[in-house]
């Protein structure tokens, strides 16, 4: 546990350290507490004479906003992310969540990942630029926010609405999620983020007959819940998108033949599922990028065990693909849940329009230069983040706080999950990244 200070006038070239200490704060959300991680970052801040405010629709739920300024020379350009993180409830951790332990090269912790490290790498990168140089071309803006995991109300939905005149003349930002190490067929890419998915919630309803418990009714309720569980275990239909389509292309560039040729038929409609059932594991991500998903994750019903109940709802988290609607989806619902099942939507978030790719050649730059072993890709994020916000102020945001990890660190399957970690040298790595980007920017 990191719990007191080493010589702060260079923290900037420890951003593990910074990690260490956000790590320290509990910002499980709900119900998120995020004041007190606002104030040490917001400390930092003051201590280097970086111009920041706090903003917050609840005194407990604040938002940081700083500035950086630059030569004037180029327009502002806009990093930001968020302190609150998942639960650790029923989760096996080889260590306390919350203590912000190094170990064996890695700092442990509940948003080592999603995303207090990229937070460090922001904020050690900024703190370089503002005490040892250069001035940048354009002003920096830091934006540090809450409430991303839940609903981003009083996050970024927030901020965007009630302040959009803090962030004037950004074009571009980075954020989550992009640049970190993925491997496919134990070869190295670097999937930058440039389009996301659209979230939509859908609740699904069963009707049958009811009844005692002791006379069961064979092919009834439950037995529709278990039909429609299975349909939506299928992928729905494919979809080619045209971020989807260049990632899958810009991947397959980056792999021997056969495998780039196998590789390049996932973006023939026909055969994209039996490819992806092919090549197994290996390109998992590569299914929810191509379909629009559906996943249950919640079910009521029932009011006591003797009894049969006559109703059963199903709550449905679903991704629909950029250019989709939720009225798409519920006809491709539909077409396979057939008669017993009723929708409703929920909720659904539209998402950024086609992506502003004006950046990414800089940022695959960066990332050729730092790692000439791994290839960038552009990415289709197949879950959402606080950029259909931003895009509401015409900013187009990019996956980018990158992490070379080893193979044996698999970025996915640490995602929300136990024994969250990150090797202090990819955040090393990932802060000299961003720091070029900084001082390069020029758009």
């Amino acid at each position: 546990m990191k719990t007191s200070a080493g010589d702060q006038s260079t923290i900037y070239e420890r951003p593990a350290e910074i990690l260490q200490y956000l790590i320290q704060f509990n910002t499980t959300n709900p119900p998120g507490n995020e004041a007190s991680c606002i104030n040490y970052i917001k400390n930092l801040l003051d201590w280097a004479g970086i111009q920041n405010t706090i903003i917050s629709a609840d005194p407990a739920r604040p938002n940081l906003v700083a500035r950086l300024p630059g030569q004037g020379l180029a327009p502002p350009l806009l990093m930001y992310g968020h302190i609150d993180v998942v639960t650790t409830t029923n989760q096996k951790w080889r260590v306390n969540p919350f203590a912000g332990e190094e170990l064996d090269g890695y700092i442990w912790g509940r948003g080592a990942l999603d995303m207090k490290g990229a937070i460090a790498m922001m904020l050690a990168a900024l703190l370089r630029l503002k005490l040892v140089g250069p001035v940048p071309p354009g002003d920096i803006l830091l934006a540090i926010l809450c409430d991303e995991e839940s609903k981003s109300a009083y996050g970024a939905e927030y901020i965007v609405s009630n302040c959009a005149s803090l962030f004037q003349g950004a074009k571009y930002a980075i954020s989550e999620f992009g640049g970190y190490t993925s491997y496919v067929f134990k070869h190295k890419f670097y999937p930058i983020m440039v389009a996301e998915k659209q979230g939509c919630g859908i609740i699904a309803t069963i009707r049958g007959h009811g009844g005692h418990g002791a006379w069961p009714v064979r092919g009834g309720i439950m037995a529709k819940v278990a039909r429609f569980l299975q349909s939506i275990e299928h992928h729905l239909p494919v979809h080619i998108t045209s971020v989807a389509k260049e990632q899958v292309r810009t991947t397959a560039e980056g792999l021997p033949s056969p495998l780039k040729q196998t590789f390049m038929q996932m973006l023939v409609p026909a055969l994209t599922n039996s490819i992806l059932d092919t090549l197994g594991a290996q390109v998992r991500t590569f299914a929810p990028i191509l379909h629009n998903t559906v996943a249950a994750t919640s079910i009521y019903g029932g009011e006591s065990y003797n009894m049969i109940p006559s109703q059963i709802t199903i709550g449905l988290d679903c991704r629909v693909l950029p250019g989709f609607t939720s009225e798409d989806l519920l006809k491709e619902l539909k077409a396979v849940a057939g008669d017993d099942v009723d929708f409703e939507v929920s909720y659904f978030n539209p998402g950024p329009p086609e992506p502003d790719m004006g950046l990414y050649q800089m940022l695959a730059a960066i990332i050729r230069k730092a790692d000439p072993n791994g290839t960038p890709t552009p990415m289709l994020f197949p879950a959402v983040t606080d950029a259909r916000h931003f895009a509401k102020l015409g900013i187009q945001t990019y996956g980018f706080t990158p992490l070379n990890l080893p193979p044996e660190i698999n970025f996915e399957q640490l995602f929300h999950a136990a024994n969250e970690r990150v090797p202090v040298k990819a955040l090393d790595f990932g802060t000299e990244a961003i720091f070029t980007l900084l001082r390069r920017y020029r758009k």
